[in-house]
């Protein structure tokens, strides 16, 4: 499938990725931009996603995170939720202003960590006129209560501390495994299922993957509540895709933010874990679903 490699500027940081034209679409088509999860790269199966979309008549946007990937930005491996929204919104901005984009008919979707941006951007973007969050992040506060057990969350708070009079004393920023194998592993994402995914779909496909991030990126995440705003996404029209075995992205927070959404909105529950949804009868399902929900609410 054609597409173009594109960049743009998001502050002062410039962001790349690719660009999938409409197929057998009249000139200017509609676009849905789509972002990622937490520490991922466009090759971890945006590309899968893309494609279909392109193949349905819609413009696709995917780009690398800053800090991650193709794109630029310091330090290296640094998450920044804030930073990421505000980005989305410039890559609406730079795709809104090609030729063949339409800018009135504008969707977003995110996976993951990715589903709670695209929450936050159409929560306060009017460009925003359909949305899609699959298996999506909704509370930093409700992720780090479910995964840190209590007699662990002071020893956490203490490394926390440690890391913020590491970097006020310019001290460089110390990296941690963004997955491990161990549960009980020191990585902002420590699971069996995190681990097999990561490491198997780099080996395979998205070489420029690290398995780093910075400490400083977990405290950001925890500090970080897209599901708070769920309830000004209308009247855009917000499609929920849930894996109902998810323990990386805990479902019940996504059926409560669901709930606290308004019309027009849609739920398709998946039985899945989360990193099921990118292969497999998973995959054909959900981005079918999302397709369908693009098609027809950018038509």
């Amino acid at each position: 499938m054609a597409r173009e490699d594109i960049e743009f500027l998001a502050d002062d940081v410039t962001l790349r990725g690719w660009f999938y034209p409409a197929e057998g679409a009249a000139s200017p088509a509609p676009v849905v931009v789509l972002v990622g999860g937490l520490t991922t790269v466009k090759e971890m199966h945006l590309d899968d996603y893309a494609e279909c979309f392109s193949r349905a008549g819609l413009n696709v946007l995917a780009y690398d995170h800053r800090n991650f990937g193709a794109s630029d930005g310091t330090p290296r491996q640094d998450i920044d939720p804030i930073a990421q929204v505000r980005d989305l919104r410039h890559a609406i901005t730079y795709v809104t202003g090609r030729e063949d984009v339409d800018p009135a008919r504008v969707g977003i979707w995110g996976s993951s960590h990715g589903g709670g941006l695209v929450l936050s951007v159409a929560a306060v973007d009017p460009r925003v006129r359909a949305v899609v969050a699959q298996v999506p992040f909704i509370s930093g506060s409700g992720q780090l209560t479910r995964l840190v057990r209590p007699d662990f969350r002071p020893m956490l708070h203490a490394s926390l501390d440690a890391e913020r009079r590491n970097l006020y004393n310019g001290g460089e920023p110390t990296l941690m495994p963004a997955v491990d194998a161990d549960p009980m592993g020191s990585a902002l994402m420590a699971s069996e299922e995190a681990w097999d995914f990561f490491t198997k779909t780099a080996q395979d496909r998205a070489p420029s993957w690290r398995n780093e991030v910075t400490v400083r990126s977990l405290e950001r995440i925890g500090e970080f509540e897209p599901g708070d705003g769920i309830h000004r996404i209308s009247p855009s029209s917000l499609l929920m895709i849930v894996a109902d075995q998810d323990i990386s992205a805990y479902a019940d927070l996504a059926f409560e933010a669901y709930e606290r959404a308004r019309e027009p909105k849609e739920l398709v529950v998946l039985p899945c874990g989360h990193f099921d949804i990118y292969t497999g009868a998973e995959f054909e399902v959900s981005s079918t679903a999302a397709c369908e929900h693009f098609v027809r609410a950018l038509a």
